[in-house]
């Protein structure tokens, strides 16, 4: 029986600090101070039509940060989301609020593209993993992760998966490009993913892109592709216009996704059509959660 989101949460909530008091001082209290229900408007079951993308920021520090972010991620309850600068060991603790404390149970993929002890502590001659994660509410298969030939001053590249979303079977990218001043290097970076992603009638694109819409890198995604955001496209029209883009459509109109009032963070459809599009600011990454509703008839 499946409990009402209200009561799900108390008795997770509950059994969570149970588990406290049992295990004393010394256990990981995981930040359950801070847990509150969840807001009024959450689902309180996935949504099997919603995804998401979050940069859930690395390096941050806080009281109770994954539990922030899994009650960010719980308000939202995507079927998918991608993270980018993801460590293995937040993804897991994120991944046990989702279910203990919410209810939500997602499978993980990793994409990790290198071992960091700076980033994703752990001893020093076994650091963590640090790179993109997909959580999924189903089963996914064909994992593929790709390290980009040139990251820039940090590694980085993309990560695949096939699952579903409202029930149909879809490629689902995960990627975080270069940093921001980095433009050459994102250019050689979509060239590849975009080349992965042609290849596919129906692609879902979730990631941290670190450029505007109207940059020119971006180009190649947008010929393929269209973002969930429905007012957002490169101004100007044009090849970069991409796929499906509405005539005087204009890059100025895109619902910004960080802390500094700029949009990087895209969730590129191809061959889906968007229904409801939301960013969520928050307090425990400089990125927002963007979510998107699809129509995948």
């Amino acid at each position: 029986m499946v409990l009402r989101r209200g009561a799900r949460w108390a008795a997770g909530a509950m059994a969570a600090v149970c588990m406290v008091l049992l295990t004393g001082p010394s256990a990981p209290t995981r930040g359950l101070p801070l847990a509150r229900p969840l807001p009024s408007d959450a689902p309180g079951e996935v949504v099997p039509d919603r995804v998401g993308t979050w940069n859930i920021c690395n390096p941050c520090g806080g009281s109770g940060l994954n539990f922030g972010r899994a009650r960010e991620i719980a308000t939202a309850a995507p079927q998918v989301i991608g993270l980018q600068e993801a460590c293995v060991r937040d993804v897991e603790e994120i991944r046990a609020y989702l279910e203990e404390v919410y209810g939500l149970v997602y499978r993980v993929a990793y994409g990790s593209v290198l071992r960091n002890w700076n980033r994703c502590g752990g001893l020093p001659w076994r650091p963590g993993g640090f790179g993109q994660a997909i959580l999924s509410a189903a089963p996914m298969t064909d994992r593929v992760s790709v390290e980009y030939p040139d990251g820039g001053s940090e590694d980085r590249g993309y990560l695949a998966v096939t699952t579903l979303v409202a029930g149909r079977p879809v490629r689902v990218f995960d990627t975080h490009l270069a940093e921001r001043r980095q433009g050459e290097v994102r250019a050689g970076q979509v060239e590849v993913l975009a080349a992965e992603v042609a290849r596919h009638d129906r692609a879902i694109v979730l990631g941290d892109f670190n450029a505007v819409p109207d940059a020119p890198e971006l180009g190649p995604m947008w010929a393929l592709a269209r973002d969930t955001d429905p007012g957002c496209r490169p101004s100007g029209g044009g090849a970069g216009a991409g796929a499906g883009a509405d005539a005087g459509a204009d890059a100025g109109a895109c619902t910004v996704t960080t802390d500094w009032n700029l949009k990087f963070d895209y969730v590129f459809l191809r061959g889906i059509t968007p229904r409801a599009h939301r960013v969520r600011p928050g307090p425990y990454s400089d990125h927002h959660l963007l979510h998107t509703d699809l129509d995948l008839g």
